[in-house]
């Protein structure tokens, strides 16, 4: 006899939704939690696209401490001189279910476990879970601190640095080009300075991707949202190019705030929180095993995670992922079969969500991003080159626009910019 239904380990995104959904349906959960509490472990804050968590709470954008709705969005590619950015805003950001808010993971992933919690779960903090119980190759439950607690099916949302996804489905180490290391810092601002310089109304906020000199070159690049009354801001850099840099990600950091752009945004406010983390990136080929005897994975811990360069998205796939996890226990309980065989009705479900169907859509994009290292190190200056020569008067003749965009395409080279405009398109 097990002592719990389930085992979640984890209480992010996808392990607090899981342990929700299958205590909304009257099954006996504990959650484990290595943070002191919620959120601890997690980053600042960053995105949440609406739709998912609709599904799983309705009403969630009144009832959860979300910071601002994502009216505007800007993406720009930086050279040390100069910035070049495309703005895009729409009333369609705001219609039900496509919307998506900013959001601080500390208070935001307390108020998912409080949800899992009052549902009936048991929620445990500050407890890391350090092996898992085996019988053979089926998981049996974990070993938290000095004991072993049982489970019929234990769900691993344990986030992208999992210990226990190897030994539970067999996941390889992923390679240095499929991992990047993410850093980040909370800003205060007062809330009218943040709606000034984003141009944006009251309770509305802006999201700002960055390529090029934010991480001087190297793949990656640079990202900023919007608070309440602070904004968070970081980047994001590849670890198999960044063992190549003659800088290193913090100091990269600190010259990205430096640049007239990013200054200029984030002027008068104060530091209050710093944070690091690995952040997977290689998409839908790095995908472990998601399914073992017992065993489920999601979120994180599943490499579930897509990066395309105008869009990141990862919460919204732990949300599903968690939820569907939920599903596939619930009904291998019913039928009182936990084998791997029962329990890939978790590989049907996301199969048939956006979950699987987006990662293997875009499933090149992290191989092209890789091997366009023009986007961080070219084409800002390309750029640079042909706006300079469009609004920079100095009283002397000026040669034809057209001899101007050429001089400059040249230096990139137009077979260069062609394959790499068919690349991009392939992938995406």
């Amino acid at each position: 006899m097990s002592d719990f239904d389930a085992i979640v380990v984890g209480a992010g995104c996808a392990g607090s939704v899981a342990a929700y959904t299958l205590a909304k349906a009257g099954k006996s959960v504990l959650m484990v939690e290595r943070g002191n509490f919620a959120g601890a472990k997690n980053m600042t804050g960053g995105r949440i696209y609406a739709h998912s968590l609709k599904k799983v709470f309705p009403n969630f954008e009144k009832e959860a401490p979300v910071e601002r709705r994502i009216m505007r969005e800007r993406i720009s590619l930086l050279d040390p001189t100069s910035n070049f950015t495309i703005g895009f805003a729409s009333e369609a950001m705001a219609q039900e279910g496509k919307d998506s808010y900013s959001v601080l993971f500390g208070p935001f992933d307390q108020w998912l476990a409080e949800q899992a919690e009052d549902a009936g779960a048991e929620v445990i903090c500050g407890i890391p879970v350090e092996d898992l119980v085996m019988d053979g190759s089926r998981v049996l439950g974990v070993v938290a601190g000095e004991d072993e607690l049982t489970a019929d099916i234990t769900i691993l949302a344990d986030g992208v640095n999992s210990l226990l996804t190897p030994k539970a489905v067999g996941a390889p180490t992923p390679k240095p080009s499929e991992m990047a290391v993410g850093v980040k810092e909370l800003i205060e601002l007062p809330a009218e300075v943040i709606e000034d310089r984003l141009l944006c109304g009251p309770g509305e906020g802006a999201a700002w991707l960055f390529a090029g000199d934010s991480t001087k070159g190297h793949i990656g690049g640079g990202f900023m949202y919007t608070n309440k009354s602070s904004i968070s801001l970081g980047l994001v850099a590849t670890l198999s190019d960044l063992v190549t840099a003659k800088t290193t990600i913090y100091q990269m950091m600190e010259d990205f705030k430096q640049h007239p752009e990013v200054a200029a945004l984030i002027r008068g406010g104060k530091l209050v929180e710093y944070s690091g983390h690995m952040v997977s990136e290689g998409g839908y080929h790095m995908i472990p095993r998601l399914v073992g005897d017992g065993c489920l994975v999601a979120g994180d811990a599943g490499m579930l995670c897509m990066n395309l360069g105008y869009c990141v998205r990862g919460m919204d796939f732990a949300v599903a992922s968690g939820q569907l996890a939920a599903q596939a226990a619930i009904e291998a309980m019913d039928r009182k079969d936990f084998s791997a065989s029962s329990l890939n009705r978790y590989m049907e479900l996301l199969e048939s969500s956006f979950v699987l169907r987006d990662m293997r859509q875009y499933q090149r994009f992290p191989h092209f991003m890789e091997s366009t290292k023009r986007i961080f190190n070219g084409y800002p200056a390309l750029v640079r080159d042909i706006f300079n020569g469009m609004f920079v008067v100095d009283g002397e003749p000026q040669p034809p626009l057209k001899k101007k965009v050429l001089g400059s395409v040249k230096e990139v080279g137009l077979m260069n910019i062609l394959k790499d405009v068919r690349g991009g398109m392939k992938a995406l």
